[in-house]
């Protein structure tokens, strides 16, 4: 009976391209929208402390990132086994990988989480932030950083759920979640009746709260409710064998991601150059990208799991189809963003800051970022077919060269030729370059997986 009803939830990603997509990623744009809020209505409610807690809270967002990098390569690497089993129909694998996959993504959070503990100092003034912003930054992260390999363990385990199609629950999951954090953010904050105003230590405490009560419900739901994982600890070697598995898309996958954080860790370094007000806006300009991307990102999570079921099915121009379908998507979509945000530029500045010198960064900020949010869309999203195909070391090379050829680089000359117009304009520019390269590699690639197709099943 177990197995029966275990099995029933392992199905082929099958049907329409386009209005599989669709059905898939609506419901992961409400559960991205409520993860990014984690961040966004934290800058909110911080912001009302003043400039000095918003600036620290922007130092906080590299470091941040970095464990949400690990977590979402991690997560990549596990919707890529597991769909890949469940295209060739071997369930029990699939089981397995789920299984391992959680126990390795958690140790390696910890990991990561004790080592940006014992380093929380020496990172952060490297980061630019100055002695007398320190104990802020240590109140938010101290609680933040050991509670993170929740998020980790959160983010993996609905990968799990991904790659069999279910994008529904994961989003019940993290808009439950955010809707907690949301309402504990302003509650911790700053007091009510015997609650004490804990300021920015609270913001965290608010996050770390929905993070335990998510991941309650969902382990209850894959281990004991519908059985997708295993209960006990797997064999020596089936967890050899599952995380060598894993680990081989998943590792180059945290390395690709944890470029954005470590290249926006390079470019608060450069903006705090000009001084505590611009890493404000700079955070703030961060975290509206969270959200003005949060198509592209849902679109990043649920394109994998179609592409890999369908890599093990051999499939291949219904990979390229869908890639695409979704690439001219998010082309038209985020031209949509732009002009909404380039309009309200004003008002979104004024909703974060009464400082007129912040308020005149965010703005400039606005005009000039998000109309290459298009590009970075068709990187990211050719990216995730990358790593979903198994080519994650093509992938990671993108990353690279991305950040550390293009986006740092021009966005540091632009600075020493035109000040803060020319740092987001040499951004702008790495963006677009970035798109096409991103693009012409995901052809030269599928092209290869044709040939190979090819010679193993010849027409």
């Amino acid at each position: 009976m177990a197995e029966k009803r275990a099995n029933k939830r392992y199905q082929l990603i099958d049907g329409p391209i386009a209005s599989t997509l669709v059905s898939m990623t609506l419901p992961m744009i409400l559960g991205m929208l409520m993860m990014f809020s984690f961040n966004l209505v934290d800058t909110f409610f911080i912001s009302i402390l003043g400039t000095e807690a918003l600036s620290a809270i922007s130092f906080t967002f590299p470091v941040t990132f970095t464990i949400m990098s690990l977590a979402i390569g991690l997560s990549i690497g596990t919707s890529a086994v597991v769909a890949k089993y469940i295209g060739r129909g071997e369930i029990e694998k699939a089981k397995e990988a789920s299984t391992v996959t959680n126990y390795v993504a958690m140790a390696l959070a910890g990991v990561l989480a004790l080592t940006g503990y014992l380093l929380m100092d020496q990172i952060f003034l490297l980061l630019g932030a100055t002695q007398s912003i320190l104990p802020a930054i240590r109140e938010y992260m101290d609680i933040w950083l050991p509670t993170s390999i929740l998020l980790v363990a959160l983010i993996c385990a609905n990968s799990v759920l991904r790659a069999n199609g279910d994008t529904r629950t994961p989003s019940i999951i993290m808009a439950s979640a955010g809707l907690v954090n949301a309402a504990l953010d302003p509650l911790l904050i700053f007091g009510w009746g015997p609650i004490p105003a804990l300021g920015i230590q609270g913001a965290a405490l608010a996050t770390l709260f929905s993070w335990v009560g998510a991941c309650i419900f969902l382990f209850y739901y894959l281990a004991i409710r519908h059985e997708l994982i295993h209960k006990g600890l797997p064999s020596v070697q089936v967890f050899r064998t599952s995380s060598k598995e894993m680990l081989r898309i998943g590792i180059p996958a945290s390395g690709a991601n944890m470029m954005t954080p470590i290249a926006a860790g390079v470019m608060t370094a450069i903006i705090a150059g000009y001084g505590e007000t611009a890493v404000a806006a700079f955070g703030v300009g961060s975290r509206l990208e969270s959200m003005a991307c949060m198509v592209i990102l849902a679109l990043s999570s649920t394109l994998p799991p179609f592409v890999s079921q369908n890599l093990g099915a051999g499939r291949l121009s219904r990979i390229e189809e869908a890639c695409r379908l979704s690439m001219r998507f998010v082309l038209g979509w985020q031209l949509l963003i732009y002009l909404l945000m380039a309009a309200g530029a004003s008002f979104i500045a004024w909703v974060f800051t009464r400082d007129e010198e912040v308020a005149s960064i965010i703005r400039l900020y606005i005009w000039i970022m998000p109309l290459s949010y298009g590009m970075q869309g068709v990187i990211i999203l050719c990216n995730s077919a990358l790593n979903a195909i198994h080519r994650p070391m093509v992938a990671l090379y993108l990353s690279i060269t991305r950040f550390f050829v293009l986006y740092v680089p021009l966005a540091w000359v632009g600075s020493m030729l035109f000040d803060l117009p020319g740092f987001f304009a040499g951004a702008f520019i790495a963006n677009v370059l970035m798109a096409l390269l991103s693009w012409l590699t995901f052809r030269r690639v599928m092209n290869k997986e044709r040939q190979q197709l090819d010679i193993a099943e010849p027409a």
